[in-house]
C-alpha cells in the first residue's frame, strides 16, 4: 500500500492571554491524529501556532500597559511551549505577526481574489464583537448579547474592504453534500449545509487602519486598510507551506496531499467550513478535504476560555498529575458531540481507575509473575489461541482506524481499553499462580507468554495516544538479554 500524505493542523488561538485547557484538547487531538498516520507509515505535517494580529490582543496589551508586541510575544510563547508538558509532535508553529512567510503568502491570496473579481470596497455599518472577530446580524444575538461571549457588540460603521461570498453558495452545498469537503460530526455538517442555504451574504474582510490600532498586515495596495484578523488567520494553514514565498512544500503538502484536514472548535466552523473555501475557490487553490469540529470544554458548568475568566492552566495539570493522566481525560472523557466538564476529581479518577489499576497493575503482575515464576526469562509469547483475549488483540487496531477516522477518540481509547480490560479477566481465568504451584510448566509459559504479549499489543496501541506510557510499557515488555527488566510501577499514585 503507498502511503499516503497527511497535512492536519490546529487552529491558531489568539494570545490575549495565557493557553487554557480547551485549548489543550485540540491539540491533544491533533497529536494523536497525526501520530496514528504516522504509525500507520503515512507522510504526515502537523501544523499548529498563534493569531497575533488581532485587535483582542491590542486592547489585552493597553490593558497591561505594554506594547503589543510584548505581549504577543510573551503569550504566543506560552503556547509554543506547551510542546514538552502535553507531548506534542507538531512539525511546524507559525507565529503571524513573527513569521516571514506569512505577510507574503496573505497578499498573494488577497490578490489571488481581487484578479477573480471577489474584492470590492463599500460602507458598512453592523454590531461587531471584538471577542469573536466578527459582525453579527441582530437575529444572531442572545438577547442583544454575542452568543459566544455574552458580551454586547459595538456599532461599527467604516468603509471596508468586502468578499464576494455570495457568489460560492451553489459550489459549497454541492462540495459538501457530495462529501468532497467532509464535516464531522454530521450534526455540524448539517449546520452549516442550513446556513449555506439560508443564503449567504458577502463579508467584510478589512478594518479601518484607525480602529485597528496599526496592528495587523495592510491591504495591498490601500494602506488606510488592515486585513481582517480572520482572512489574515485563515491563510496561515497555507502561508506556513511557502504559498507566497515559493516554498516547495506547498505543493506537496497541499496541493497534492492525500488529506487536508482542520481541527476547529464548533464556534469557528462557519470560518473554516464557508469563509475559508469561498476564499480558496476565489482564488483558485485547493480545498481541504477534512473540517472535524471537537465542542467545548467546561468548568463548573461554564464555557473554558480566557474571556470567560473560566480558565484551567494545562501545564499547571501536567506538573501535579502527569502527561498521561492530562491526555488520557481529554481523550477518554471528551464526547465525540456535546460539551464534557472537566473537574480534577473527575481527571484524578480517570487516572487511578484506568492507568494506575488497570493497565499498570496487568504490566505489573505480568512482567511480576514472569520474574517470580521464570526468572524474568518469559517463554514463547504470541498471540496464537482462540478466545477473546487475542480476539480483542486482533480487532484492536481496526477499530482504533475507524474511530479515528470518524474522528471519535472515545471510541478509540475503547478500543484499546477492550484489550486491558480482557488481559486482566484473562489473568483471573487462567490463575498463573496455581499453574506455579502445580508444576504445569507448558500452561504456565502459555498463559504468561499470551499476557506478556497482550501487554506488548497494548504498548503499540497506545502510541498515538499516550506515547510516553507507550514506551515506558515497550521497555518493561521487552526482554534484553533475554530477559525481562525488573519490574516498576508505571503510573505513580497522585494526590
Amino acid at each position: 500500500m503507498t502511503a499516503a500524505t497527511y497535512y492536519v493542523t490546529t487552529t491558531i488561538p489568539y494570545v490575549n492571554a495565557r493557553p487554557h485547557l480547551g485549548f489543550a484538547l485540540e491539540l491533544v487531538q491533533a497529536d494523536v491524529l497525526a501520530r496514528h498516520r504516522r504509525q500507520r507509515g503515512d507522510a504526515v505535517r502537523l501544523l499548529s501556532g498563534t493569531d497575533d494580529n488581532s485587535l483582542k490582543n491590542v486592547l489585552a496589551a493597553e490593558a497591561e500597559s505594554v506594547s503589543t508586541q510584548d505581549l504577543v510575544d510573551r503569550n504566543a510563547g506560552a503556547f509554543e511551549a506547551l510542546r514538552e508538558p502535553l507531548g506534542l509532535s507538531f512539525d511546524d508553529f507559525i507565529r503571524t505577526s513573527r513569521d516571514p512567510r506569512h505577510r507574503p503568502g496573505v497578499e498573494r491570496l488577497w490578490r489571488a481574489c481581487a484578479r477573480a473579481g471577489d474584492l470590492y470596497r463599500k460602507h458598512y455599518e453592523g454590531l461587531y464583537c471584538v471577542g469573536c472577530e466578527r459582525f453579527y446580524a441582530p437575529a444572531e444575538l442572545a438577547d442583544g448579547r454575542c452568543p459566544e461571549h455574552g458580551t454586547e457588540p459595538q456599532r461599527v460603521a467604516e468603509e471596508n474592504w468586502f468578499f464576494r461570498l455570495s457568489r460560492y453558495q451553489d459550489q459549497l452545498l454541492d462540495l459538501i453534500r457530495a462529501g468532497r469537503l467532509r464535516i464531522e460530526p454530521a450534526a455540524r455538517r448539517n449546520e452549516v449545509l442550513a446556513f449555506i442555504a439560508a443564503g449567504l451574504e458577502d463579508f467584510s474582510v478589512s478594518r479601518s487602519h484607525t480602529r485597528a490600532r496599526g496592528w495587523g498586515i495592510p491591504v495591498p495596495d490601500d494602506e488606510d486598510q488592515v486585513v481582517y484578523v480572520w482572512w489574515d488567520a485563515l491563510g496561515n494553514y497555507v502561508t506556513s507551506l511557502g504559498y507566497g514565498t515559493a516554498g516547495e512544500d506547498y505543493d506537496r503538502w497541499w496541493v497534492r496531499a492525500d488529506r487536508r484536514v482542520h481541527l476547529v472548535g464548533k464556534g469557528v466552523v462557519r470560518f473554516h467550513a464557508v469563509y475559508w473555501p469561498a476564499m480558496l475557490l476565489s482564488a483558485g487553490e485547493p480545498l481541504p478535504t477534512d473540517v472535524l469540529v471537537h465542542d467545548y470544554l467546561t468548568a463548573e458548568g461554564r464555557k473554558i476560555s480566557k474571556s470567560s475568566g473560566a480558565v484551567v492552566d494545562p501545564v499547571a495539570l501536567v506538573e501535579r498529575f502527569g502527561v498521561d493522566a492530562v491526555r488520557w481525560w481529554l481523550l477518554r472523557e471528551v464526547p465525540r458531540v456535546g460539551d464534557a466538564d472537566f473537574t480534577v476529581d473527575r481527571l484524578a479518577a480517570r487516572y487511578e481507575r484506568d492507568l494506575a489499576n488497570d493497565l499498570g497493575n496487568l504490566v505489573n503482575r505480568v512482567v511480576s509473575m514472569v520474574h517470580r515464576y521464570r526468572g524474568g526469562v518469559p517463554g514463547p509469547y504470541q498471540l496464537d489461541e482462540a478466545g477473546p483475549l487475542v480476539a480483542a488483540c486482533r480487532a484492536a487496531p481496526g477499530r482504533v482506524d475507524t474511530a479515528l477516522a470518524d474522528f471519535d477518540f472515545r471510541q478509540a481509547t475503547a478500543a484499546v481499553w477492550r484489550v486491558v480490560e480482557e488481559a486482566n479477566r484473562y489473568v483471573e481465568e487462567s490463575r498463573p499462580w496455581h499453574l506455579a504451584r502445580a508444576a504445569d510448566a507448558p500452561a504456565l509459559d502459555r498463559a504468561l507468554g499470551l499476557l506478556l504479549a497482550a501487554c506488548q499489543v497494548v504498548g503499540d496501541l497506545l502510541v498515538p495516544f499516550l506515547p510516553a506510557a507507550a514506551a515506558r510499557i515497550t521497555v518493561q515488555c521487552t526482554p534484553v538479554g533475554g530477559r525481562l527488566p525488573e519490574p516498576h510501577p508505571l503510573f505513580p499514585r497522585v494526590q
